[in-house]
């Protein structure tokens, strides 16, 4: 079975919105903005390009990558791994040319039996909707939360507030920068 990773810029009070200036959000580009940047606290992202075999997001953030970033060198192992996207009502007119093969997922049945398949870790980028319905439905395997020193107070939100059984997971990695950033990474434990 593929493990399934969830990879998020996320506020202290669980908002991943808009974090690299998306238009629409009042706290637009908080990443870059509010925290000073230090290279090695976004060392882990470099690590998930090399380790990841398949990204998988939703519609909304397959719109907002789709047309940058095939052409951004630091997302260069992205372009060429297989990519899967989750939606109702995206067309195989609707996909780019230049960003590899990419595959409509039109269920999260279909997207369990992806993780079924052979390979390697399936990374999930943005797609703050997919991310609570996967983690409603027991599929995400790990989080990599890089975790900035803000309260955003309205926002799209990591996890979902439906009402469920509590979930436990393991701390595996973690680390503290001096900018007041935090690596994270959680095993989900089943």
């Amino acid at each position: 079975m593929r493990t399934l990773i969830s990879t998020a810029f996320i506020s202290l009070d669980g908002v991943v919105e808009a974090p690299g200036g998306e238009p629409g959000y009042r706290n637009s580009g908080w990443t870059f903005k509010d925290v000073e940047f230090l290279p090695e606290a976004f060392d882990i992202k470099g690590r998930e390009q090399k380790e990841a075999t398949a990204m998988l997001m939703g519609r909304t953030s397959y719109e907002a990558f789709s047309p940058v970033w095939p052409d951004m060198a630091d997302f260069a192992d992205y372009k060429v791994m297989p990519k899967y996207v989750v939606s109702t009502t995206l067309t195989e007119d609707d996909l780019v040319s230049n960003w590899g093969g990419t595959t409509i997922l039109r269920s999260l049945d279909e997207v369990a039996a992806l993780k079924e398949t052979e390979g390697g870790p399936i990374i999930v980028h943005g797609s703050a909707a997919l991310n609570q319905a996967l983690s409603d439905a027991g599929l995400i395997d790990r989080y990599h939360l890089l975790v900035f020193p803000l309260l955003l107070g309205a926002g799209k939100r990591l996890f979902s507030a439906t009402d469920k059984d509590a979930q436990k997971l393991k701390l595996i990695e973690h680390e503290v920068y001096a900018n007041g950033l935090q690596k994270n990474v959680f095993d989900v434990v089943r």
